[in-house]
């Protein structure tokens, strides 16, 4: 091959195969299901050779596997930086600010993990899905909060799912329905916020 190619070069191209792969497979896996999907016509559409394409994945549920750290990489990066930070009303509505844009960078994902439910819940991106949202249920609600707070908190964010599909057929574009969305989750952790301080008060902690 000679010198003249250098390293980074090469690593960015193959950096773009593998970036190919995962637009490709995600496609579909949305069109036709991830069961009915095979590792041969994943090859076939992106006119790669099934060989050039074990180079990267050895299997389906590790392209998907892949997709969802790549993609959820924003969640974990805020569950970390909402460790970190106090247990303030601010804190908590710029959790579900940042979360609400790390959704819409992550949509083809979350669309596919709607629509294909059973599956995700017997691959390994299910757990890992249910651990993240526990941590940030864990941020977002206060330890000793009454059950209804609790269901205020969990519910911003099942509100924020429901926001990526179940809204969509509602009127205004999809900037507006998001601002929308946005708007309820933060009402909702607010509220639990707030009702959760007077309890504390009225009860003299």
């Amino acid at each position: 091959m000679g010198g003249t190619m250098n390293g980074t070069k090469q690593q960015r191209r193959r950096g773009d195969t593998r970036q190919r792969i995962q637009d490709v497979a995600l496609e579909l896996f949305a069109e036709q299901g991830y069961e009915k999907t095979s590792l041969r016509e994943i090859a076939e559409s992106l006119d790669v050779t099934k060989a050039a394409l074990y180079y990267h994945f050895k299997t389906k549920e590790e392209i998907l596997v892949s997709i969802f750290e790549d993609l959820s990489r924003p969640l974990e990066d805020l569950i970390a930086w909402g460790r970190e930070q106090p247990h303030t009303l601010e804190t908590k509505q710029e959790i579900i600010r940042r979360y609400s844009a790390a959704l819409a960078g992550a949509a083809p994902l979350f669309r596919f993990m709607q629509e294909n439910q059973a599956t995700v819940r017997d691959l390994r991106i299910g757990e890992m899905f249910k651990t993240r949202m526990f941590g940030l249920r864990d941020i977002l609600m206060d330890p000793e909060a009454d059950l209804v707070d609790q269901v205020r908190c969990v519910s911003a964010l099942f509100t924020m799912h429901a926001g990526m599909f179940v809204l969509r057929d509602l009127e205004g574009n999809l900037e507006e329905q998001r601002a929308a969305v946005l708007e309820v989750a933060t009402d909702l952790v607010t509220q639990a916020h707030r009702s959760h301080r007077e309890h504390r008060e009225a009860a003299g902690a």
